[in-house]
């Protein structure tokens, strides 16, 4: 074991993880208290009546293979999401340790800190030069108590990617005393590659990458956590030993596979194309105040009068996101970039 465990919390080092049924396909089961029988409708093709395999070790090869990482660097969850409030748990103590983040920014971050009791430290973007990271400030706040750090990139809500020089001085700077998280939710629609080639040179770093925005299986849930092997074996004492479902994972290795991947790499060129079009629309548009460069599949849009941008996007059939509570964002909104119709409409109904 090294410093990645001893900073976790004691009793998450020390617990003796729970000894789920043995997983031998080859034999029948007669072990893990399941009925026998198929329920009607049930066309899986291992069966619901069947506890999942934990940890699939097909679906953690697959994933493995397309974040260009080792499988023993890989662990399979719920979505980013679960991700999150895993490493919390595991490494937080109630009313001692902290979180730090940069808001603005994915919400999920501070929910899992306050449910886990730890404190949570605030250091805000720099709005006035494009939403970048504060890289002194964030530092100077990470006291000894500071465990995690989670940072967003391509961030959401602002669409920005953060400066990869900015990240890897964090990083050099948190050896030894904290983790570094990257949700990388989004990464799929930028013009840059992941960080993931980092976590060699940088066993602090964690990565969070998922299946839901770019491969379209946001109602399957299925996220990957890449990290050094310690800190998986660390969170796989604490994640439920059935956490993912047979649906989802028979879900995720179809699109896994040709010719899935090559729709998924022509949509996502589509997508970005329309993000173009609408930005540029919105920015010609005497509604919108300010249009922020995105790299993700969504931008952030000033709006002179938000209220009457929501009500027409509304009276159009179409939903957009609020997010003027939080910091910096007064007259902001997000739009999702959807399907040309959609986005057209979108236009229409602001401009």
């Amino acid at each position: 074991m090294s410093w990645l465990t001893d900073i976790a919390r004691p009793e998450i080092a020390n617990l003796k993880s729970y000894e789920h049924a043995a997983w031998e396909p080859q034999l029948e089961r007669l072990h893990a208290n399941e009925l026998p029988w198929r329920a009607l409708g049930d066309n899986s093709e291992a069966g619901l009546n069947r506890y999942p395999e934990p940890q699939p070790r097909e679906l953690i090869s697959r994933l493995a293979s397309l974040y260009d990482v080792a499988p023993q660097s890989v662990l399979a969850g719920r979505g980013s999401d679960e991700m999150i409030d895993l490493l919390v748990r595991v490494y937080c103590r109630a009313g001692k340790d902290a979180v730090a983040l940069c808001p603005p920014t994915f919400g999920m971050y501070s929910v899992s800190a306050h449910i886990q009791g730890a404190q949570v430290i605030c250091v805000p973007l720099r709005a006035d030069q494009g939403f970048s990271l504060d890289e002194s400030a964030l530092l100077d706040r990470c006291a000894a108590g500071v465990k995690l750090v989670f940072l967003c990139s391509p961030n959401n809500p602002t669409g920005n990617l953060l400066s990869e020089e900015a990240i890897l001085h964090i990083l050099a700077r948190l050896a030894g005393r904290a983790l570094l998280v990257i949700d990388e939710a989004y990464i799929e629609f930028a013009r840059a590659p992941s960080l993931v080639r980092h976590i060699e040179p940088f066993p602090q770093l964690v990565i969070l990458r998922t299946l839901s925005k770019a491969y379209g299986l946001a109602g399957a849930r299925c996220g990957a956590l890449l990290a050094h092997p310690e800190i998986v074996t660390l969170l796989r004492k604490v994640i439920p030993p059935y956490a993912i479902p047979q649906l989802t994972v028979e879900a995720a290795l179809r699109l896994l596979q040709e010719p899935q991947l090559a729709l998924v790499k022509d949509r996502i060129e589509r997508l970005r194309a329309e993000r173009d079009r609408v930005s540029e629309a919105l920015r010609a548009s005497p509604a919108a105040t300010r249009v922020w460069p995105s790299d993700a599949n969504f931008i952030l849009v000033e709006f002179a009068d938000p209220d009457l941008a929501l009500a027409a996007a509304r009276e159009a059939r179409l939903l957009i996101r609020d997010v003027r509570k939080q910091p910096g964002l007064g007259q902001a909104l997000r739009i999702s970039i959807g399907t040309p119709e959609q986005n057209s409409r979108l236009l229409e109904a602001l401009t």
